[in-house]
């Protein structure tokens, strides 16, 4: 039941994840449809669902088995959630409406070389991290207001959106489902990397300063 309520959690956030998406998909005002995007993650940081990316980085402060839990079974929810709307969402544009924009963005995202996928998820996965622990530390919504309009207008890739997009834009040729799930895993490994990353820079900035005395004896 407890593993059952966690991927609900995370389908929960892969849902609004692709509210996100359809938003900016059809706003053709595409700094629009950014800043309307940060109503995903609004939600599910105030609701307090799971979602892997706002998650992953949290490893670099605790790694127990709950934690693992949680961030595998959320990843699930999250996969399910996104993919889902992705195919729901589909059946109230009909035709071209929201297939062409999704189809194109997925046709870009599956063009990219191996590295520049890493490294563009690398730095969202920082800038993720960001938006959360400000939210969380700070108790404003001013960084993730700023932080996912920043990462969606720099064609940064963020593994949860990206199976939205490429789920809404299916293309009918054979290797793309081979292509997407690569493109996808190494969207996830990017931004767990760029999120930890930061969050133990982070973590050395929190840590204490030692006595200079102490520091000599050592």
């Amino acid at each position: 039941m407890l593993i059952f309520k966690r991927i609900m959690s995370g389908f929960a956030s892969g849902v609004l994840i692709g509210i996100g998406g359809t938003v900016y998909l059809l706003c053709e005002n595409k700094v629009v449809g950014a800043v309307f995007f940060s109503v995903a993650l609004l939600c599910i940081c105030y609701k307090e669902f799971s979602l892997f990316t706002g998650k992953v980085g949290y490893l670099a402060h605790s790694r127990t088995r709950k934690d693992l839990s949680v961030l595998f079974c959320g990843l699930l929810g999250n996969f399910a959630g996104a993919s889902f709307t992705a195919f729901f969402i589909s059946f109230a544009y009909r035709g071209a409406k929201l297939y062409d924009p999704a189809a194109a963005l997925a046709r870009a995202k599956l063009e990219q070389t191996i590295p520049e996928t890493l490294i563009r998820a690398f730095m969202c996965g920082i800038l993720m991290y960001m938006a959360v622990s400000i939210f969380k530390s700070k108790k404003t919504p001013l960084g993730i207001l700023f932080c996912i309009p920043v990462f969606i207008l720099s064609g940064f890739e963020h593994s949860i959106a990206d199976i939205f997009y490429l789920t809404a834009g299916f293309g009918s040729h054979e290797p793309y489902l081979y292509k997407a799930l690569l493109f996808v895993l190494l969207a996830i490994i990017g931004n767990a990397v760029g999120a930890i990353a930061i969050a133990l820079l982070d973590k050395t900035k929190e840590e204490p300063e030692k006595p200079k005395e102490a520091a000599n004896e050592e």
